[in-house]
């Protein structure tokens, strides 16, 4: 008979299911707290950590002064935790490697030299839009966005173009009432009774427009990147200060090159 070893401590024990699994609780807890940052908190005090992902105080601080050693949390002199850069530096690695943010560049990057205008792609991840590139060519002093932002889509012209792609069931597993909080421009879509039909209309149109709903004083007109299978995996969008773009310049202008380069990156992806 062989002899008895000793439980792996990586591997959880089964769940009731009978199937084992192998999430590690440790990493979970450290994943939960860097999600808490994000544009609107910077840095954030122990105690919020706790309470906001339910880890008790001590093993809080035990992951946060984990992340600071490992460099992916910094301590402020007040206390507070904020991120670190090394968090930045892995973000940029895996989303460079993704293949749309590689075939998009350069076609994007022709869109912005051509506009003059800062250009963006982005993502759906639950109900917000993720931005994976940001080329800035303009003072937008009114949208602090970054590669690995991420901003509610219902307040985003990129946001209401890929929610307008979903079918209803999808759609309001996804939006529920608490998506409109961070909604801060003054044409803000406020509820899910008036977002649905903006999103018909902007589905049956093909493309959206964001008139100072995320910000004041901020535009943008987006369009939809297309995969092999006609899917729409990305949206892409033109952002421009309102007070030099009404809406009508927005439409005449620019929309028509953003529509060009979508559809190019649509090709180099395989889709139509």
């Amino acid at each position: 008979m062989a002899r008895g070893t000793a439980a792996d401590p990586a591997q959880a024990e089964p769940a009731e299911s009978g199937k084992r699994t192998y999430q590690v609780e440790a990493l979970a807890k450290g994943l939960r707290i860097l999600s808490l940052f994000d544009e609107k908190r910077t840095s954030m005090k122990l105690t919020e950590m706790a309470t906001e992902t339910g880890i008790p105080l001590p093993t809080a601080f035990r992951m946060a002064a984990t992340l600071v050693t490992e460099g992916f949390l910094e301590q402020l002199a007040d206390g507070d935790y904020r991120p670190a850069p090394k968090v930045l530096t892995l973000g940029f690695a895996s989303l460079r490697g993704l293949d749309l943010v590689q075939l998009a560049d350069g076609p994007l990057r022709r869109l912005s030299a051509a506009t003059g205008q800062t250009v963006n792609l982005g993502t759906l991840a639950g109900d917000r839009v993720l931005y994976l590139i940001r080329i800035r060519n303009n003072d937008l002093v009114t949208a602090n966005i970054q590669v690995g932002s991420q901003l509610s889509a219902v307040s985003t012209s990129i946001g209401k173009l890929l929610l307008g792609s979903l079918d209803e069931t999808e759609l309001l597993r996804r939006v529920t009432e608490d998506s409109f909080a961070g909604s801060a421009g003054p044409n803000a879509i406020r509820s899910l009774d008036e977002l649905i039909p903006a999103l018909v209309e902007i589905h049956e149109r093909g493309w959206a427009i964001q008139d100072e709903e995320l910000a004041y004083g901020l535009r943008s007109v987006a369009a939809p990147i297309h995969d092999e299978t006609g899917a729409v995996v990305a949206g892409v969008n033109v952002a421009v200060p309102a007070r030099e773009f009404p809406v009508r310049r927005l439409r005449q202008e620019l929309l028509p090159r953003l529509l060009d380069a979508c559809a190019e990156v649509s090709r180099l992806l395989g889709g139509r």
